[in-house]
């Protein structure tokens, strides 16, 4: 036996015919410890005096330097590398990694002490060669220093693992001018492929000169484009473009209500479907809609020919006033029959008696986009009405009311998609004209569409309202709202006459000897006699009153009494001679018609004239007369018409008034157009007999 030079921790040791590994060293002390776990003390001078003590293997015991990577590789890689690493530390300690703890003794080939290195590598490639495996010798020697320097990781097939350049080997230079070209691609409309490189070349040639900067080729121009993220749709939809741009570079902030109406969602989008708006024009409308973020309730939609401000304020009405049953509606649908606490609810809010399962939220917080009919002053002076606090999201990004934007594509796939009639979501998806297949009208979809939000809508399981507690378990709006009442509580909003006209958008008018003029319009009334010409009350208003107007029906206004209260009636002196009412665009469009006349102050009975010649030539043609010559009406003369019609058909939750316009019809007049009766308002008939 030959003495060594030192002992060292971990070394394996055959004294008799028990193997040992050199756990400690206490002063003149060895600790041993056998394979199953036993410790021996043994004097170092009688351990080293015992004739059949032997060093098995001297080397440091290994242990698996394992990369993070490695579990998630695949298993035939997995297994390759563990095979290579039993064969390398058999050649390095004569005992493969796997058997290392086992106490085995090394095969005689590879026995550390009696042979080189170089035998146990030639003894290791005889038997890969005998294997399904062989490797020559200079690969193997390769493996066995690799792994004694950086471990497993040097034994593993870096193919899938190799990390590359998104850009590969394209100059530098060059992806900068095509990250600026991708930017400013973001807005403009989508070309080819060839198109945006044409213009990255010409930007890198005029940045750095010819043969400066190498030109890839088409075919890496587009792997490139295919892996770079910013490149995603930049050949593709022009909209979703525009729509990842917007979206934030950090993470997305989360809103969380605790209860219903206190983070509510508002806004617009085009209805893909198209409608009946007159007997020979069909057209697209608007749909509106104001959310509920912690129940997920649509708690009012409404369907117009162009969204003003006067409807996004009638929506919040719409919001806290009950859904009532519609004939033909299943009794299943009525709130006394649904998972709403019916009982409770109705014990503090008579309204609910004849209601539909849609449930009745107060808005807290409204958030908002940018557009004109929620910047208008009647939609903000609606919101503080009813003390709700209006909060504008930030421009150009949709992230900020992100369920409304989901419930209105929504509404869109799970309802307009099978109204006779749908468009398609863009014109790519569009049929052979499926506006002449429009059979509804705009009422008629407005029904539909309420009858569709409580039977579905409300019913439906919503992904965004799992159970925190049971993920598995998904809620209805109407289930959850029911959750949270016993949390929330339950305010009733009864609605006065009032606070419907202070929805309206009003306009600052004097009131003269003659009455009030608005876009040439006068209004009158005995109501007004004894403030014509005096001071209003407030200080900043003078001798200007605060007028209330419907857009949608020009018959009448509503002057706010700032001295005694209420407000002040009054209806158009031109009432006598239209037998239905019409809107304001309407009006508009023939004050456009007069001055393309030449008149550049039209009259009132000039424009009224304008009206009902317009109103004539929109419908249809009456029996031609030989001497009477006509202005031949136009595609937008039938398209405005039909609009104002549609808008006006559908009923508005203003109040009425006793008919007392027939003190405007001229005594003498033979034929006068009927009158329609304006009944003293009932909040409780109004609230059954909404839309």
């Amino acid at each position: 036996m030959t003495t060594p030079a030192h002992l060292r921790l971990g070394d394996l040791l055959r004294v008799g015919d028990t193997l040992y590994e050199l756990v400690g060293i206490d002063g003149s002390a060895a600790l041993l410890a056998t394979a199953d776990g036993r410790i021996t003390a043994i004097k170092v001078a009688t351990l080293l005096g015992d004739p059949t003590f032997e060093i098995v293997s001297s080397a440091p015991r290994r242990r698996r330097l394992v990369p993070t990577y490695f579990d998630a590789l695949p298993p035939r890689i997995r297994e390759r590398a563990v095979w290579l690493e039993a064969h390398v530390t058999e050649v390095l300690d004569g005992i493969p990694l796997a058997e290392n703890d086992t106490g085995a003794a090394p095969r005689p080939e590879y026995d550390i002490t009696r042979t080189t290195l170089r035998q146990r590598e030639r003894a290791k490639i005889g038997e890969l060669a005998r294997s399904d495996r062989p490797m020559s010798l200079q690969v193997f020697q390769r493996y066995r220093r690799r792994y004694a320097a950086t471990g497993l990781a040097a034994l593993i097939d870096k193919r899938p693992v190799r990390r590359t350049s998104p850009t590969g080997r394209v100059d530098e230079r060059y992806v900068d001018a095509l990250h600026h070209a991708l930017a400013e691609n973001t807005t403009a409309s989508t070309g080819t492929a060839t198109r945006l490189k044409r213009a990255v070349d010409r930007a890198v040639r005029a940045e750095h000169g010819d043969d400066t900067v190498p030109i890839p080729s088409q075919q890496t121009f587009n792997r490139l484009l295919g892996r770079l993220r910013e490149a995603r749709h930049a050949t593709g939809s022009a909209h979703t473009r525009r729509t990842l741009a917007h979206q934030p570079g950090t993470p997305f902030g989360t809103v969380v209500a605790t209860r219903p109406g206190e983070w509510m969602q508002i806004d617009s989008t085009p209805f893909d479907v198209a409608l009946r708006l007159d007997e020979e024009v069909s057209g697209r409308v608007e749909l509106t809609a104001l959310v509920d973020a912690a129940t997920r309730t649509i708690a009012a939609a409404v369907l117009r020919p162009t969204t003003r401000a006067v409807d996004a304020s009638l929506l919040l009405a719409k919001a806290m006033t009950p859904e009532p049953m519609r004939p033909g509606w299943p009794q299943a649908v009525s709130m006394a029959c649904s998972a709403l606490p019916y009982r409770v609810l109705r014990r503090v809010d008579d309204r609910l008696e004849h209601a539909a399962a849609r449930p009745v939220i107060v808005p807290e917080t409204i958030v908002y986009d940018h557009g004109s009919v929620y910047l208008s002053s009647t939609f903000r002076n609606a919101c503080r009405t009813f003390g709700i606090n209006a909060q504008p999201a930030h421009e150009d990004t949709p992230t900020d009311k992100p369920i409304i934007e989901r419930t209105l594509e929504s509404v869109k796939t799970l309802f307009a998609q099978y109204v006779t009639g749908y468009l398609g979501a863009s014109v790519e998806h569009r049929g052979t004209h499926p506006d002449r297949q429009a059979v509804f009208s705009l009422v008629e979809v407005q029904d539909l569409l309420d009858e569709w939000i409580v039977t579905h809508w409300q019913n439906r399981p919503h992904d965004g309202l799992r159970d925190p507690l049971n993920p598995q378990r998904v809620l209805t709006p109407n289930e959850k709202y029911a959750a949270l009442l016993a949390v929330a509580g339950y305010v009733p909003v009864q609605l006065s006459p009032e606070d419907y006209i202070a929805l309206l958008p009003a306009t600052p008018r004097v009131i003269n000897s003659y009455g009030i003029k608005i876009n040439h319009r006068v209004y009158d009334s005995d109501e007004l006699n004894r403030y014509r010409g005096q001071l209003s009350g407030p200080t900043a208003l003078g001798t200007r009153w605060q007028v209330h107007y419907d857009p949608y029906d020009v018959t009448r206004i509503w002057v706010r009494n700032h001295r005694d209260g209420g407000f002040l009636l009054a209806y158009w002196r031109q009432l006598h001679a239209m037998p239905q009412p019409f809107g304001d665009a309407a009006w508009e469009h023939a004050r456009r018609i007069v001055a393309d006349r030449g008149e550049s102050t039209p009259s009132e009975e000039t424009i009224k004239a304008a009206v009902d010649d317009l109103l004539d030539r929109a419908g249809p043609p009456p029996p031609p007369h030989p001497r009477r010559k006509r202005r031949t009406k136009t595609a937008q003369d039938r398209r405005v018409a039909a609009r104002t019609r549609a808008a006006t058909a559908a009923p508005t939750p203003i109040p009425e008034a006793p008919p007392a316009a027939a003190m405007f019809a001229p005594e003498d007049a033979e034929d006068v157009a009927d009158i329609v009766p304006l009944p003293v308002f009932d909040a409780d008939k109004e609230s059954r007999t909404w839309w």
